[in-house]
């Protein structure tokens, strides 16, 4: 009896381990599709274009072009993994870089500018937390409605026009600046965004990992009606999460400001399919309870990989849309997989 017992349990340690391995293997999944990806486009531009991608300098523009994203992705990866989404984050980005726009115009000083574009951000968050938690409304059409309401607020402020600021604080524009001096000397000279997307994720990761709200993330994404027998409380964490994904997309509300030194609400419009595709494209499911900063990091690196080497190769825009849309179909059909898998297991 006593060697039934101890087979059983090294067959189940076993499948736990194997689960386990499965499920690294899965985590390094984007960041293989990274390297292919780049080192795909590095041969191409040797061999078709002038053989300046692979040069430190367009490493520099891709990081820049990924930061924005990321930082916002971020956000959504949180929303997603708790089985929820986010169609207004497009727009909602565009209304706090139009926010942040508006008070440097009128003369504010920058911190004041600053906080409530992050102000903003997180008002945008928590609205939708709030209608999807009380109304219980399914997110896809909660956010489908608040997309067009912050586009109209966004246009009111702006007073349906672009908003320009000439002289913005000088640190605004180095957060996207592709050739800034070295930190004491010695930091390679990345742009200062690239540094604090890098801390965000961090956070975030913490965030995911090592505290409850992580874990009751992941419970109510893989079974909400469980996670109510649990005690976990749906309100109180879809409202904190939605709150917290819309400060990150004030954040990439002043990234994209600080690209043009402008803003214009209509720019936000389908921004937010960006947002969800580095999300899909590292991995993470749409069908809730998966999904990683690992991850969400290498799909936006991938889509700035993908827009640097259809530049450098002189490919168009529409070819790059479709490239994109063929990988998020690709990675949703991995996703069903493993979900079918599961089932079957």
């Amino acid at each position: 009896m006593r060697a039934e017992v101890e087979s059983i349990s090294m067959s189940g340690d076993q499948e736990e381990g194997s689960t386990r391995w499965w499920s690294f293997l899965q985590s390094l999944g984007p960041l293989l599709a990274l390297v292919i990806v780049t080192l795909g486009f590095a041969m191409a531009d040797q061999y078709w274009g002038e053989g300046h991608f692979s040069e430190l300098r367009n490493v520099r523009v891709i990081l820049v072009q990924a930061a924005p994203v990321a930082v916002a992705a971020l956000g959504m990866t949180l929303i997603i993994i708790s089985g929820g989404i986010d169609l207004s984050a497009g727009t909602a980005s565009a209304l706090c870089a139009t926010v942040l726009a508006s008070l440097l115009a009128s003369e504010c000083s920058g911190s004041f500018a600053v906080a409530m574009t992050l102000l903003a951000g997180a008002a945008c968050g928590l609205t939708n937390g709030l209608l999807i938690g009380l109304l219980r409304i399914p997110p896809f059409i909660v956010t489908l409605g608040t997309m067009t309401i912050f586009l109209g607020i966004g246009k009111r402020i702006a007073g349906g026009s672009t908003v320009f600021v000439p002289s913005p604080p000088d640190w605004l524009p180095s957060l996207v600046a592709t050739m800034p001096p070295d930190w004491f000397g010695w930091i390679p000279n990345i742009a200062s965004g690239v540094w604090l997307a890098v801390g965000i994720a961090i956070l975030v990761a913490v965030v995911l990992h090592y505290t409850v709200l992580g874990r009751h993330l992941f419970a109510i994404g893989s079974n909400e009606s469980t996670a109510v027998l649990c005690g976990v409380n749906i309100l109180k964490t879809k409202v904190i999460v939605y709150a917290l994904a819309g400060l990150l997309i004030g954040i990439a509300g002043i990234y994209s400001f600080s690209q043009g030194k402008m803003a214009n609400p209509v720019e936000g419009i389908g921004r937010e399919l960006k947002f969800i595709a580095a999300v899909v494209i590292g991995g993470g499911s749409l069908s809730g309870g998966r999904g990683s900063v690992l991850g969400t990091l290498a799909g936006a690196a991938i889509m700035g990989v993908i827009s640097s080497g259809c530049a450098q190769l002189e490919v168009k825009n529409s070819t790059q849309d479709i490239m994109i849309g063929t990988i998020i179909i690709a990675a949703v059909t991995l996703d069903q997989f493993r979900i079918r898998r599961a089932n079957l297991d």
